[in-house]
């Protein structure tokens, strides 16, 4: 049977807590696994890694994580696309990890995600 899930999509965080992105991430990844391809390629853990990264892997889609200010995450997604035209940037609320915890990050991400990733041109 033909693989009928969506991608494959490179991502890239940005998270000052690397493991626990990397942990998050993969129940999303897993979570999603029936319709997407996802693969996360890297975590940045300060803004000052987001152009090398982006420019190392190309991701096609860059999150950042609750611990960044609107203002902060605004110049992170500026960053990603001055390096990668067409990258899909996705900023996680300010506070819902540790308003709500890592649950509801996960929580987040399978309802927001989808609709990025089918946006995102392969």
């Amino acid at each position: 049977m033909p693989d009928t899930r969506k991608g494959p999509f490179t991502l890239v965080t940005v998270n000052t807590a690397p493991d626990r992105a990397k942990r998050l991430i993969a129940r999303m990844i897993e979570g999603l696994s029936d319709r997407y391809d996802i693969t996360h390629v890297d975590n940045c853990s300060s803004i000052d890694q987001v152009a090398a990264k982006v420019r190392q892997h190309q991701p096609n889609v860059l999150f950042s994580a609750s611990m960044w200010s609107p203002e902060e995450a605004m110049k992170i997604r500026a960053i990603a696309e001055r390096e990668r035209s067409g990258i899909k940037t996705h900023a996680i609320p300010q506070g819902l990890q540790v308003e709500r915890g890592p649950d509801a990050i996960v929580e987040y991400l399978l309802q927001n995600v989808p609709p990025l990733l089918d946006s995102v041109e392969l």
